[in-house]
């Protein structure tokens, strides 16, 4: 294993066009490892574990078949001191290498890790873009260098007009940047949902092992069928099937929320493309999604709006890469934000969906059975039950971070601490993202199969979401009573009388000191 430099490769790191991997040098060598360290930082999901070994496996196995020299440590190798750290001390004392080389982690807990044990060491190492991203980690100073009012509308223009996507002539296509509200609608029953695209990727090897070396995890899977794309050639067959069967449709059904009795075998894909693991890990770069999707989109205009289109490139070139700036602009005190002094443990039903509330156990169990929930169903479902119910963000911050296949903490954490649970005091989201049950009528067919009733606010099986919606205006009403977004609500709540107030919050109380039964 001698060598000259080596060169790390980390678990989302897997982008086979770095330039990195233009050239061959016989005296490079190129190492990845499989950690404790990673697999048990929190609980993960089977499937995600699974998944990001199998998809490094994989990439490991394309570069040495490339001609490139790489070392691959397994979870179970005799000499893996399971910490990143250690092993590349290691690996230096072993290869005699002079040089170290890597590319800019994406998580301040891994960027901090590899900086701190290189000073102490007194070791250099070389620093590399990952080359993925269209902004880089000062993108909000640079995009915003008078102001601290960051708004994503403004960074997503700015992003899109730099790439001239969805553009003509320096204005954007349609004439509008946004088509947001024509989105945003509930599924009619009669609505046909494509079957989802899954593979059949066989981690039995890997699933062995991880219960071998004894890594505790959560949900569901079969280890002979993996469903989500570990290479390149998935992945891309994945991008194909969404642009000719979920695009048309994206935006238009984005935010429903509907169950198996509605579309058996699809409700919990719908139109998503479900191509968040492939991008996170970095097998795929975000324009080769969006030209992939815009050009789909001009062959298919009789067929695609406008509208669906400029959604999906909203969220990979706006949301996306507005979270990863907030992130990198505030880490690490981001971290331990808690504007609203929430408290309460993470309710058992998070764990195991055993919960009486139809929304909260459909959203839990797909979850856990797929380590996938799309965008509003962790935000108006399983996020806005935890704000109401005034959970921890550190609690529900980790619980995010595990189960799903996606979460890498640069993701997870400004849209669980800012976007759902407001902890960063409005510097992501302008009021809090909470709701009663109107909105689970509205946007879903949950309610239907409900043990509580959705029209009832307080009484015997009164849903849940009524009298906390109250209680948490109620209880936050010197944080938000001047919000300019939050004041109609106030003002509804002033006119209520004093024994229907009492009413309701006597209903949210006992509701919270039972919470785990409900």
């Amino acid at each position: 294993m001698k060598a000259k430099t080596i060169r790390l490769i980390l678990g989302d790191q897997l982008n086979a066009r770095h330039r990195w991997f233009k050239t061959k040098n016989s005296e490079t060598l190129y190492v990845m490892m499989e950690l404790g360290q990673e697999a048990d930082y929190v609980l993960h999901h089977r499937q995600k574990v699974l998944a990001f070994f199998k998809a490094m496996r994989n990439f490991s196995n394309a570069l040495e078949s490339a001609g490139h020299r790489i070392f691959y440590l397994r979870l179970e190798d005799a000499r893996n001191q399971q910490s990143l750290t250690k092993n590349l001390l290691w690996l230096l004392e072993e290869t005699g290498a002079k040089h170290i080389e890597c590319q800019q982690p994406d998580e301040y807990r891994l960027d901090h890790q590899l900086k701190s044990w290189a000073g102490a060491n007194n070791i250099d190492i070389k620093w590399f873009d990952t080359e993925h991203f269209l902004t880089g980690r000062n993108a909000l100073k640079d995009y915003f260098p008078d102001t601290d009012n960051y708004l994503m509308e403004t960074f997503y223009r700015k992003v899109r007009s730099e790439h001239e996507i969805l553009m003509e002539g320096g204005k954007p296509i349609g004439g509008r940047w946004n088509f947001d509200k024509e989105n945003q609608k509930k599924l009619p029953k009669n609505q046909h949902v494509p079957e989802p695209l899954v593979f059949a990727n066989d981690v039995s090897d890997i699933d062995n092992m991880l219960s071998k070396q004894n890594i505790k995890t959560m949900g569901n899977v079969n280890p002979k069928q993996l469903i989500w794309p570990v290479n390149r050639k998935q992945a891309q067959q994945l991008l194909s099937y969404f642009c000719e069967f979920g695009l048309p449709n994206f935006g238009r059904y984005q935010d429903t929320m509907t169950t198996d009795n509605i579309t058996p075998g699809a409700h919990w894909s719908l139109f998503h493309s479900r191509l968040s693991f492939a991008l996170n890990t970095k097998i795929l770069h975000p324009l080769e999604l969006v030209h992939s999707a815009v050009e789909h989109w001009s062959n298919n205009k009789d067929t695609i709006s406008l509208a669906q289109i400029e959604g999906f490139v909203r969220q990979v070139i706006g949301w996306r890469e507005f979270v990863r700036a907030i992130y990198w602009r505030f880490m690490p005190e981001y971290k331990n934000n808690n504007a609203l002094n929430h408290t309460r443990a993470l309710p058992s039903y998070y764990w195991n969906a055993e919960t009486k509330m139809a929304c909260m156990h459909h959203s839990i169990r797909q979850s856990l059975d797929y380590a996938y929930a799309h965008h509003i169903q962790r935000l108006m479902v399983t996020g806005n039950f935890a704000l109401l119910a005034g959970v921890s963000p550190d609690a529900l911050d980790d619980w995010y971070l595990g189960i799903y296949i996606d979460a890498i903490e640069w993701v997870e954490l400004p849209n669980t601490r800012g976007m759902s649970q407001y902890a960063d005091n409005g510097l992501i989201a302008t009021k809090p993202y909470i709701s009663s049950a109107n909105y689970m009528k509205k946007m879903g067919h949950y309610c239907s199969q409900c043990h509580y009733d959705p029209n009832k606010k307080t009484g015997d099986k009164a849903c849940p979401f009524n009298s906390l919606y109250w209680h948490f205006i109620n209880r936050h009403k010197e944080h938000f009573e001047n919000n300019h977004r939050m004041g109609m609500m106030y003002q509804v709540w002033r006119k209520k009388s004093e024994e229907e107030k009492s009413e309701l919050l006597s209903q949210a109380e006992n509701y919270l000191q039972t919470v785990n039964e409900l």
